[in-house]
């Protein structure tokens, strides 16, 4: 008996902490996404603490549902991962025709002899391939070839932090208006409603982004001068960079919750549930949506990591400094460490954000046991 007594309050003392450090975790995440929206400076405690809570979080939930060593085995699978795409990467670039240097102008050979021995480029491949690696587990990506005396490391830590902020500004619209879109033109099938909003989330996912980039500047910019058309310097240039990255998600997002609503919709327990008198919202929101939010969370994988990252046209053509400029910069000018950052980069985020859905598919499923 003291036995049983004691397991129920360890099962209810994991349960108090899962709650409060998934529900701080949220709130903090939310606070300082508002904050920054409105131009106010997010200060690193709070950026800290956020940590701290989602780190706590997963823990205590990966305890709780026994899959420590499913973790474990999934976070030296993404090393394995990352050190493959590292090696296939530098591979490719050195298999490439040509150098990094070859563009530049015309230099004497002591100067091209120079630069190599400075970027270790005169060494053998496998030399070269080593000190990379030596490089990368002691935190260095390496000097960038063509931003002379600038590291990969300081260009990614400027830049990231304003394409991680697009990128979440374009999932809160994604997830916002694409769930509750869809959910509601399940709930009216067959309707003008639900054609109406099925057309639009089509028209969302067809049209290119650099084409609704393009209407929308003409709109809000050029005709009714609401919005600039350009820059990353306050709440009111966020507007339309955020609606031109979310709109295409919100729309799969959108017709993915209504067909899987519409398979739910129909289950035994549903009718069940309206059967003992449970108002439509209710059912909907409660018994509908937790239980079909599985082929979204999917999705959400791929996407999440997609959108964070950022999209290289919208940050064009909108002049955003992140990181999709030098991404492309850097193919072109053959800037070899700072491809191989950014790509091991996009590749950490989709990594991770395929290990957290993974985990968060029991929390919507409990049916679904991960070991």
């Amino acid at each position: 008996m003291f036995k049983l007594f004691k397991d129920a309050n360890q099962r209810q003392w994991i349960q108090w902490v899962i709650k409060f450090t998934g529900w701080s975790s949220f709130l903090i995440l939310i606070s300082s996404v508002v904050m920054s929206f409105i131009g106010y400076v997010v200060s690193p405690q709070l950026i800290i603490a956020n940590i701290v809570f989602s780190i706590a979080f997963f823990i205590t939930y990966t305890f709780q549902q026994h899959m420590t060593v499913y973790v474990i085995k999934r976070v030296f699978g993404a090393f394995i991962t990352l050190l493959v795409i590292a090696t296939i990467t530098f591979t490719l670039l050195r298999l490439l025709p040509g150098g990094p240097f070859d563009q530049d102008k015309a230099l004497p050979p002591e100067v091209i002899a120079n630069i190599e021995a400075k970027y270790h480029l005169d060494k053998p491949v496998l030399v070269q391939y080593w000190h990379y690696l030596s490089g990368i587990a002691q935190g260095d990506l390496g000097d960038s070839y063509k931003y002379i005396g600038r590291s990969v490391t300081d260009i990614i830590s400027e830049t990231l932090p304003n394409t991680l902020q697009l990128g979440i500004y374009a999932l809160l619209i994604c997830y916002l208006f694409g769930i509750p879109a869809g959910v509601f033109a399940a709930s009216k099938h067959n309707s003008w409603a639900d054609n109406t909003i099925m057309t639009i989330a089509i028209s969302g996912v067809t049209l290119p982004s650099f084409l609704v980039a393009a209407i929308l500047i003409l709109i809000f910019s050029v005709q009714l001068n609401w919005l600039p058309p350009a820059l990353w310097d306050g709440p009111e240039y966020y507007i339309m960079p955020m609606l031109v990255l979310g709109i295409r998600p919100a729309a799969i997002i959108a017709r993915l919750t209504r067909a899987s609503v519409l398979e739910v919709i129909n289950s035994d327990y549903i009718r069940t549930a309206r059967s003992k008198g449970l108002p439509e919202r209710v059912i909907l929101f409660k018994h509908v949506l937790k239980n079909s939010l599985i082929p979204v969370l999917t999705f959400s994988g791929p996407l999440v990591s997609g959108v964070l990252t950022g999209s290289f046209i919208t940050e064009l053509i909108f002049a955003v400094p992140g990181m999709g400029k030098h991404l492309i910069q850097s193919v072109t000018n053959r800037d070899y460490p700072l491809i191989l950052g950014l790509t091991l980069l996009f590749s950490a985020v989709l990594v991770l954000t395929n290990l957290l859905v993974d985990l968060l598919y029991s929390f919507f499923d409990p049916r679904i046991k991960l070991s």
